[in-house]
């Protein structure tokens, strides 16, 4: 049986008080890529994996979106990080203030790290 890495159920309370408890940036950043506006793609916000709480997370470009704050600690983001890409997750990291200072140009750097391919929309029938 293999371990389940994403949302684990010991990490649900956590996850629950951060979505509710967004940051400034986070609330921000959020406005623009739930409900698939940033090119139809999905976001979810607070989602882990592994031992992880991911700020936002695309899980069909396996992109992780990270705001860093004031009280940032570069040290524990290599360990993550390198967790994080071993599982062929992209990390991007912004600073908080960027959400404010230059949103456009955030919003530009996370879409030139969606694949080329576009997500399609399959209907069928009956």
């Amino acid at each position: 049986m293999s371990q389940q890495i994403h949302n684990r159920k010991v990490l649900k309370q956590k996850r629950k008080k951060l979505r509710n408890n967004l940051t400034p940036g986070e609330a921000s950043l959020w406005k623009f890529l739930q409900k698939s506006q940033l090119e139809g793609r999905k976001f979810r916000r607070q989602h882990s994996v592994g031992n992880y709480i991911l700020d936002f997370y695309c899980p069909g470009e396996k992109n992780n979106i990270e705001l860093d704050g004031e009280y940032h600690i570069p040290e524990k983001d290599k360990k993550r990080d390198q967790y994080l890409n071993n599982l062929g997750i992209t990390v991007l990291r912004f600073e908080n203030r960027a959400t404010f200072e230059s949103l456009e140009t955030v919003l530009e750097i996370i879409k030139s790290h969606f694949s080329k391919k576009k997500p399609q929309i399959k209907i069928y029938y009956q």
